[in-house]
């Protein structure tokens, strides 16, 4: 089901845009991160709310997340292409000249604050003030689309393009076509009867590490990430939930999930006698915040698929089982403060580990 070539299937102009496109995503990694978790925990703090921190249940596969809507959280959708998308999209994928990111539209918008003052070269990602207009419109309804200027075919220039752009594939569509790749399906997603219909569509939201019929941005993130199986590049979507308090990244390399946790001092000692960092450049390094019983970072959890959520080996139909696993934990890390240049990540099992104990014991599982 692979839809994008590898490095090694690139000619070498491709490889340099393929390059370019992993280096600005890397920064975009960091703006998201800084928005989604570090601008939030900020929020709660300025307004004297305590930090509703994710517990360890809900980081498992098939994890149940509590049904609350925080005001403080903030929440987006980023969908960045390595190439652009073309008109032939239109149809389910609104971009339009109305949403597109020129002065006019923008002022024209009640949801933005920019002054006359704006200059269009801050909408490419190499501007000095990129950082700065993302922060503007990421609080704009629907989502944020990044590609490749298709206007500039000699450089690989990337830019934010449009706003408010919605997602309109249907979710049956979506679990369908998922569905029809895996061989749970040969054509049509009510061949089995009504009821398989219903478990590939849970299944679908399973594959991309999300509660079963979840809504707002986190299932327009899903939708595109497999609508956009159809163009043979890369894409990465970033979504941030109000109500998982998470960072949601969906790649070529599967999915992620960044929230914030707090250690206690013990916790954050023995980390640091482990891994042979004194804890003072741990705090500099990977704290986010400081409380009095703890400190505040960010931590990632990456998800690999099983076997029943990979093409048959035989290329066979079969039958779906909802009891078993399509996703499982693949990596576990504390991630350094966006920004950081020298330190990587520290892999850390905080999700099958007595580490954070409370919170399993508070929570269940």
């Amino acid at each position: 089901m692979t839809h994008w070539l590898y490095r090694e299937e690139l000619s070498k102009a491709e490889r340099l845009r393929r390059s370019y496109y992993e280096l600005l995503r890397d920064d975009l990694d960091g703006y998201t991160l800084q928005y989604a978790l570090m601008d939030s925990y900020r929020n709660f703090v300025s307004k004297k709310i305590p930090y509703p921190f994710v517990e360890k249940r809900e980081l498992k596969p098939r994890g149940r997340i509590p049904d609350v809507e925080w005001d403080c959280q903030n929440a987006f959708l980023l969908i960045f292409l390595e190439n652009s998308l073309s008109s032939a999209h239109k149809k389910y994928i609104r971009f339009f000249e109305d949403n597109k990111t020129t002065k006019s539209n923008l002022l024209r918008s009640a949801a933005l604050t920019l002054s006359d003052k704006y200059d269009r070269t801050e909408k490419y990602l190499e501007s000095v003030h990129f950082a700065d207009f993302l922060k503007e419109l990421l609080p704009a309804d629907y989502a944020l689309l990044i590609q490749r200027d298709s206007s500039r075919k000699a450089r690989n220039q990337y830019v934010l393009s449009h706003f408010h752009v919605k997602i309109d594939w249907p979710i049956v569509e979506a679990a369908e076509d998922l569905a029809r790749g895996l061989r749970y399906i040969s054509k049509d997603i009510y061949e089995k009867g009504d009821k398989y219909a219903e478990d590939i569509q849970k299944k679908f939201f399973e594959y991309y590490a999300l509660p079963a019929m979840v809504g707002g941005r986190r299932t327009a993130a899903i939708v595109a990430a497999q609508y956009l199986r159809r163009i043979p590049s890369i894409t990465t979507i970033y979504a941030g939930s109000c109500e998982s308090r998470a960072l949601y990244r969906i790649s070529e390399r599967g999915v992620s999930k960044a929230v914030l946790i707090k250690l206690s001092g013990k916790e954050v000692e023995q980390i640091c006698q482990e891994k042979g960092i004194p804890v003072r450049r741990f705090r500099q390094t990977y704290g986010v915040a400081s409380e009095k019983d703890g400190d505040v970072c960010i931590f990632q959890t990456t998800y690999a698929h099983t076997s029943h959520a990979r093409p048959s080996d035989d290329g066979k139909l079969r039958e779906i089982k909802p009891d078993l696993n399509w996703i499982r934990v693949d990596a576990q890390h504390l991630l350094p403060k966006p920004g950081v240049w020298k330190h990587a990540p520290i892999p850390l099992n905080v999700i099958y580990s007595k580490i954070l104990g409370p919170i399993e014991e508070d929570g269940g599982v």
